[in-house]
């Protein structure tokens, strides 16, 4: 699956080749990233990301669920995936990280409007959420950026390696969601939409 974001930017799935590649990013970006995702201790070798993806790719099989590499200009610049797929409720939350290099460019968000429309439109979720610790600012403007409400905070919601630490909760639905895109699309794309 590949799904095109921008000129120069496209999510694409995992494969077993991109392992090192991967790898040689998350450890470069090892001291930026563990001050908010808990697994980087566990990714200490190229052998880890590979069963990493391993995993990943059982979980789209079986579970639905949607794990993408973000490239930007043809290299792995890092991922976005989605959390545990209800197909019976309709509902989902996704989760990112991007080279610290490449923040502040509009990426994430724009790979994460895409990967919404593909949740609300070929997945058929009726509701998305993204969770970020209290204090990421960057990753909590993604969802204020989209339109998501903000619900509320999961108190000690998750143990980062020495402490847990409270989650700012985001939600969007569906309907929520078509209204934005309709609103923020220019007029040739409203007419085409119609």
């Amino acid at each position: 699956m590949e799904i095109r974001v921008r000129p120069g930017v496209v999510l694409r799935e995992l494969e077993e080749e991109h392992a090192d590649e991967l790898f040689r990013l998350t450890d470069r970006n090892r001291t930026y990233l563990r001050r908010w995702l808990p697994w980087l201790d566990g990714t200490r070798c190229a052998q880890d990301t590979l069963s990493y993806i391993k995993a990943v790719r059982k979980r789209v099989l079986l579970y639905y669920e949607v794990h993408l590499g973000i490239w930007v200009d043809g290299r792995i610049a890092g991922t976005m995936g989605t959390h545990a797929v209800d197909r019976v409720n309709g509902r989902t939350s996704i989760g990112y990280w991007l080279d610290e290099g490449l923040q502040g460019r509009g990426i994430v968000g724009d790979c994460a409007a895409a990967m919404l429309d593909h949740l609300f439109g070929e997945v058929g979720m009726h509701r998305v959420g993204i969770q970020c610790a209290v204090g990421n600012l960057r990753s909590q403007a993604i969802p204020e950026r989209l339109g998501f409400v903000m619900e509320g905070i999961a108190r000690e919601e998750e143990w980062l390696y020495d402490r847990y630490v409270d989650h700012v909760c985001y939600g969007i639905l569906d309907r929520e969601w078509r209204v934005r895109r309709t609103r923020d699309a220019g007029p040739e794309e409203r007419a085409s939409r119609s």
